[in-house]
């Protein structure tokens, strides 16, 4: 039946229709093409996933590709052939880009699969006839290409009460729907009443524009006594958009930024409706479409039914294209479609047209010229836009502005450039603000995404700390519960015990390593953790968590050490004490040495050889030190009060050291200021529990009154060098610094002077000569202007300060050789090995072959990274090997 009652829209256009260029003849076969290009990507979100592998045999109707999200569609064999290529094909977009594509080499003998239909599909579940038309392929076959079973699947809160078929095909020169109307009126009414048992609407609305006479009689008579309502409206562009037709229709208007089901309304194409009854009622998955080719350049204007897939190029040369003629190819109508910058692209599912132009036919436009705010857009926008205020806006980029102007309703119709006096191309304006905004939004939502991460991560290491927090003082409690039973313990020692001198067992050999490796532990963690706090990666937190195990493994091995405590009472030193203390910090220096070469990601040859060297010299000091450890006695055994003395001491150092730190923030906070003034109180009580451990502990019997003062005068010289080497380091210091750099000086000075007259006033060792220490002392002047020497070279320093630095050289060679004679000592033989300079060629050889192999680690250890990015850097890296070895052997 027919209803008068239709609404009219706002605006809208009458372009030159050109229609009859390819309605006056039936529907053609397409011929079957040799070669089939089917992208992944023919309808809207993700793209389809390959479930055939290359050379794979298939069937005409067979799935070749499975949706890989729900929204998305399937993809089926439109031929029997052999699967010949999976991979970038050439695909029809405005940027001429290429897309993932299967290629499939046609046989000839286009054999089906067995194919289901239900006839009897309202005997089916819903669920069972959505899958059913899902596992189809279809989508919307208007141009939008939304996967259709998702559209058929609103959310529970939303009922449609109006199922609207869109016949209206209001763009000039398609006339796809026209012919199918015509000559498919069964089908499309039997697909019609498929989608009313599926959703159940209230009323089923038809609408087509009059200019289709033809198609209007076949509808009509296919409809019967069928309870649908067929529209009939006059001509107008763009009266076919989707929330156009629902208001010509219902004279309903669906809200700005929303859909059609929120207001209970529903919308699909006429080829939509035929598509659905082949995959329901013949079983035949969506695998061709009727397709326009029309446009002065076709000697044949015509309706073909072609498979998707097939190569634009053999299509226009059955309809007889001449190539002489042709100045623009356009996929789509002149008013929404876009320009294809290649033949060789295949027909997909969204291909209703292919408009061959003349040049006469559809000439370039001519220059824009300024806006003249004559106000002919804005009456002819459909969505009651201001065009011209949102041309200003994209220029400007006022993105805010735009989203305020209601920029995302626009349905880039047209109309308004079509209508423009001064030719401006709107629409192009509004499409890439549209882009702008879109890859702003994203990149917020991702920025938004790595704070989250950023503060669930602080969460997280505030977790740890805290977690590390209630570990350290249940440690400290079990310690101080082990120290009060100790105590109580302490009277009732054995007669033979009290007899022999106060001593209290020092650590043994293997409690000393057990804290040596805790303490490393510990500091390897603490410096994990603050590269995880500025830079977080997967490895990061799993060395992290590797490290935390093997700190917490080994804090329990020396508590359990300290807790047996069945070290037996050492013996006083012996004279091959020194040499086993001398051969383990040789050994803890090259392991220093040698965990900062191999922290380099791509060390060069001589950084290389450098390492092997350190560990040869590190084997060699481990075995002098097993050596020393053999021969020297066990320690002699300390005074009780000596340990006290000495926890004392090292407790008020880093109480001292912490405060230190707190103190050099500029502006703290009101935790650190408490946290300041706590650990001044406890450096206050620290400091009166070593003054009382100091008291009650006896003087060394065996070491001279000016021994202490000398040694503390030598650390205390050492550590102010160490800071003032530290500021030294700084390029740009500022005022504090410069003053603290000349503090410390002047305390150097004081701290050299009391250093000399405590050398002064300290016995000579009467096994040591006098003349070793000015013996050592040479040794390490000449290895420090050694080190500065090298340091400079490396840093590419002027020839003056290398000059200077050389000078210094020599000076201090002639001062260890004045001190080897002074020594008694017969003087080593030295022997120098010259190292041939490193030319530009060479470094730069150097440069390129560190750089290749860490791109090339980089790549590896990234799992998105691509094969030919990862092939690329290892081309690169051979080509800088091969050029390196080239130039050693010249």
């Amino acid at each position: 039946m027919t209803a008068l009652k239709i609404w009219d829209i706002h605006g809208g256009i009458h372009p030159p229709e050109h229609k009859d260029l390819s309605n006056r003849t039936p529907i053609q076969p397409a011929p079957l093409p040799k070669r089939l290009v089917l992208p992944l990507t023919q309808h809207l979100g993700a793209p389809a996933e390959p479930c055939v592998t290359l050379g794979e045999q298939v069937l005409k109707g067979q799935q070749i590709a499975v949706a890989s999200g729900f929204v998305s569609a399937p993809l089926h064999a439109p031929t029997s052939g052999v699967v010949s290529f999976i991979g970038p094909q050439p695909y029809p977009h405005v940027s001429g880009m290429l897309a993932n594509a299967i290629v499939i080499d046609s046989d000839g003998e286009d054999k089906w699969i067995d194919l289901h239909p239900q006839p009897d599909y309202r005997e089916l579940e819903r669920p069972a006839l959505l899958e059913l038309i899902r596992q189809a392929g279809i989508s919307g076959l208007g141009g939008a290409g939304f996967p259709t079973a998702v559209k058929l699947s609103p959310p529970p809160t939303q009922t449609i009460r109006t199922l609207i078929i869109n016949g209206t095909e209001c763009e000039p020169y398609i006339t796809a729907d026209d012919l199918l109307m015509r000559e498919k009126a069964a089908e499309l009414v039997a697909g019609i009443e498929i989608l009313a048992h599926l959703i159940q609407p209230q009323e089923v609305l038809i609408g087509i524009e009059d200019n289709k006479p033809e198609a209007i009689a076949a509808v009509r008579a296919a409809i019967g006594e069928r309870p649908f309502t067929l529209k009939v409206f006059p001509t107008k562009y763009p009266s076919g958009g989707e929330k156009q037709l629902i208001q010509i229709l219902t004279g309903e208007e669906v809200p700005s930024g929303g859909l059609p089901a929120d207001i209970g309304m529903l919308c699909q194409n006429v080829g939509t409706c035929v598509a659905i009854h082949d995959a329901v009622l013949l079983g035949k998955p969506l695998i061709s479409r009727i397709t326009t080719l029309t446009g002065e350049a076709l000697a044949r204007p015509m309706n073909v039914e072609v498979l998707i897939g097939t190569p634009v190029d053999e299509l226009l040369a059955f309809a007889g294209l001449d190539q002489h003629r042709l100045n623009r190819l356009i996929m789509g109508g002149p008013m929404m479609g876009f320009s294809l910058q290649s033949l060789e692209v295949p027909v997909v599912k969204t291909t209703n047209c292919l408009l061959a132009s003349t040049l006469e036919e559809l000439p370039p436009p001519p220059p824009a010229l300024p806006c003249i705010r004559c106000g002919e857009c804005a009456e002819a926008c459909p969505v009651s836009l201001l065009p011209q205020q949102l041309h200003f806006f994209a220029l400007g980029q006022e993105h805010e502005q735009l989203k305020a102007h209601n920029l995302f309703d626009c349905i880039e119709c047209g109309a308004c450039a079509y209508v423009c006096p001064s030719n401006i191309p709107l629409v192009q304006y509004y499409r890439a603000a549209k882009g702008e905004i879109r890859e702003l939004e994203q990149k917020q939502q991702k920025a938004e995404h790595s704070k989250q991460r950023f503060e669930l991560r602080q969460e997280r290491l505030r977790r740890a700390e805290e977690q590390k927090e209630a570990e350290r003082k249940a440690r400290a409690e079990r310690a101080a519960r082990a120290k009060a039973a100790q105590s109580e313990s302490g009277p009732t020692a054995t007669t033979a015990e009290t007899a022999a001198p106060a001593q209290k067992t020092s650590l043994s050999e293997t409690q000393k390593k057990l804290k040596i490796e805790a303490s490393m532990a510990q500091v390897a963690l603490k410096k994990a953790e603050k590269q995880l706090a500025t830079h977080a990666t997967a490895e990061l937190e799993a060395q992290v968590a590797d490290l935390r195990n093997a700190a917490e493994a080994a804090q329990r091995a020396l508590d359990a050490a300290m807790q047996a405590d069945s070290t037996p009472p050492a013996t006083a030193p012996g004279p091959d004490d020194a040499v086993a203390k001398k051969a383990k910090i040789e050994a803890a220096m090259l392991k220093a040495q040698i965990r900062k070469l191999e922290k380099i990601e791509a060390p060069d040859d001589d950084q290389q050889t450098e390492l092997a060297r350190l560990r040869q010299q590190l084997n060699d000091a481990e075995q002098a030190l097993t050596a020393a450890q053999s021969a020297a006695p066990a320690p002699a055994a300390k005074p009780a009060d000596d340990e006290a003395l000495k926890k004392a001491k090292i407790e008020a150092a880093m109480l001292k050291a912490q405060i230190r730190k707190l103190e050099k923030i500029e502006a703290p906070d009101d935790d650190q200021q408490a946290e300041l003034a706590r650990l001044r109180q406890q450096l206050n009580d620290a400091e009166q529990t070593l003054a009382a451990a100091q008291s009650a502990a006896p003087a060394p019997a065996a070491k001279p009154a000016d021994d202490e003062a000398l040694k503390k005068a030598k650390i205390e010289a050492a550590m102010l060098k160490a800071q003032i080497r530290k500021l030294e380091k700084v390029e740009a210091p500022d005022d504090d610094q410069q003053a603290e750099l000349a503090r410390l000086r002047q305390q150097l000075h004081e701290a050299e002077q009391g250093l000399s007259a405590a050398q002064n006033s300290a016995p000579t060792p009467d096994a040591k000569p006098a003349a070793d220490d000015a013996l050592k002392k040479a040794k390490i002047e000449l290895a420090m202007k050694r080190a500065e020497l090298k340091k400079a070279e490396k840093a590419g320093a002027e020839e003056p300060e290398l000059s200077r630095l050389r000078d210094a050289l020599s000076a201090a060679e002639q001062a260890l050789h004045a001190a080897e004679d002074a020594s008694q000592k017969p003087a080593p033989e030295l022997v120098r090995t010259s190292k041939p300079g490193v030319d530009d060629r060479q470094r730069a050889l150097k440069t390129e072959l560190a750089f290749a192999r860490a791109d090339l680690r980089k790549l590896e250890r990234d799992e998105n990274a691509e094969s030919a990015a990862i092939d690329a850097a290892r081309a690169r890296l051979s080509e800088a090997e091969r050029q390196m070895a080239e130039y050693q052997d010249s």
